[in-house]
């Protein structure tokens, strides 16, 4: 199945849902409301058709400087088919949150904790929402736009970095 065919089969599942597709460079994209994320994505893995098993990355998209939302944007591949599809859901700024997918692949349990460490965009239904890459007491999210730039931190964190040096 081509991109051409793969967005119209899913469209034609998810009218309302789908807001957008584009082929870029010979990969689609599939732009899906935000509440409807978790039901697109268990279609495209579960569909014989697609077979989208393979959840290759997921992350966060700061484009709050431009359309005050954020992207989550979710790459997947069919193993089996061989072909990739690249999802995206915007998310408002003012209420970063997304239902989780963890229960259709397993292995965004670890992209979403990152991608709420990084981002600070929560996950609904997540069942272990923490931090991942940063220390509890570590202030902000680094991949925000808004961070600031020499990333300075409260002493005592900065002095837990300094031990190893000598």
């Amino acid at each position: 199945m081509d991109n051409e065919a793969i967005a119209t089969f899913v469209k034609t599942r998810f009218p309302e849902e789908i807001v957008d597709s584009r082929v870029f460079r010979n990969e689609l994209t599939l732009i899906v409301k935000k509440e409807h994320i978790a039901d697109v994505a268990r279609f495209l893995k579960e569909n014989k058709e697609l077979e989208f098993n393979f959840l290759s990355d997921l992350c966060g998209v700061d484009r709050i400087a431009t359309d005050d939302v954020f992207e989550v944007v979710y790459h997947l591949y069919s193993i089996h088919k061989n072909h990739r599809v690249r999802i995206k859901a915007l998310v408002p700024s003012e209420e970063p949150s997304i239902p989780t997918v963890t229960d259709v692949w397993k292995t965004a349990n670890w992209h979403e904790r990152e991608t709420f460490d990084m981002f600070g965009i929560t996950f609904d239904g997540h069942p272990d929402l923490r931090k991942i890459l940063t220390p509890d007491d570590f202030e902000g999210h680094p991949l925000r736009k808004d961070y600031p730039l020499d990333g300075r931190q409260p002493a005592k964190l900065r002095d837990i970095y300094r031990k190893g040096e000598a």
